[in-house]
């Protein structure tokens, strides 16, 4: 993911036991049981729909907004959106409502922190914390002035981390976000991640491995060895396997490009994938659905609307 427009070790922090809550589906009732999902990012291109389109089109039950670029070292997090809106004069207020009606609809709105431009690493513990706070505070269940999405409250947050920083850090972030969530009473918090497919993740480590931190993985099988190939998905299924075999507690997702421009390789055919790759990949437990970058390639290829049955 490497658009931005202008604009733990498990010794470390041990196992995770957060108080019991409901299940992050509870919000979606409508929604078949032992059927996966289809997320996809959202933000970052002028030529997508507009958020609210996207959440009516039926084609998603799980959007990131994409990103919040610039964070840590104990400064105001910037969200970024390109063009969609500008959060500097509080232009981005204006999405509230249109988030409010995609929850409404059963769509989980999570805020994606990070990407391939960012250039935001956590610089100590201390600022970890911090940064929860303001994530808690702005975007989720707290209270602030500054909320650059007005009074939306977003399901959750996602780590598409993809360079510097010490990976500890950010399951520290994660474990105070789950603290103050639960100290809230609040609805339950979502919390996913975008590792890449080598195994294990370079940026996140094993922090992303400790049961309790994270619901949903959408692992990016695409910019890697471990992605589709034009020779087969042999490569690919031998990756998921070790995924979900090593992370069992976290709901695994097929991370793909939407189009072949979407990405510099990797791009798995609709057609491959409902044929070949979806009837393997479902029969994990952990199985969770299929992730896109992004909303606008996905427009462009029609690929969710091709595969939406099978997932």
């Amino acid at each position: 993911m490497e658009e931005i427009a202008n604009s733990f070790s498990k010794s470390r922090l041990g196992e995770f036991k957060e108080p019991p809550a409901p299940s992050p589906d509870a919000d979606l009732p409508d929604y078949p049981p032992g059927r996966g999902k289809i997320a996809a990012y959202w933000g970052q291109h002028d030529g997508e729909d507009d958020l609210d389109q996207v959440c009516s089109s039926g084609n998603y039950r799980i959007v990131m907004l994409a990103f919040l670029a610039s964070f840590g070292n104990f400064l105001d997090p910037v969200l970024n959106l390109a063009n969609h809106c500008d959060p500097s004069n509080g232009g981005c207020k204006a999405y509230s409502s249109k988030i409010k009606a995609c929850q409404a609809k059963g769509v989980q709105i999570i805020l994606s922190i990070g990407g391939g431009a960012s250039g935001g690493y956590l610089v100590s513990d201390a600022d970890a914390r911090d940064f929860a706070e303001k994530l808690w505070n702005s975007y989720l269940g707290g209270h602030s002035s500054d909320r650059p999405l007005g009074s939306a409250v977003l399901n959750g947050i996602d780590l598409d981390i993809e360079g510097g920083g010490i990976p500890d850090r950010y399951g520290v972030m994660v474990k105070s976000l789950r603290s103050l969530a639960h100290g809230s009473g609040k609805k339950k918090l979502v919390v996913t991640a975008a590792p890449q497919c080598p195994f294990p993740d370079l940026n996140l480590g094993t922090a992303i491995q400790i049961p309790g931190l994270f619901d949903y993985l959408f692992v990016q099988f695409y910019n890697n060895p471990c992605g589709y190939g034009g020779g087969g998905a042999e490569n690919l299924l031998d990756s998921w396997k070790q995924w979900t075999t090593a992370i069992p507690t976290a709901k695994i997702f097929l991370g793909l490009p939407a189009s072949p421009s979407a990405a510099g390789s990797g791009f798995l055919p609709p057609n491959v994938c409902k044929s070949s790759v979806l009837p393997e990949i479902k029969r994990s437990k952990n199985y969770g659905g299929v992730m896109f970058w992004s909303v606008y390639y996905d427009q462009q290829e029609q690929y969710s609307e091709a595969i939406r049955s099978s997932v």
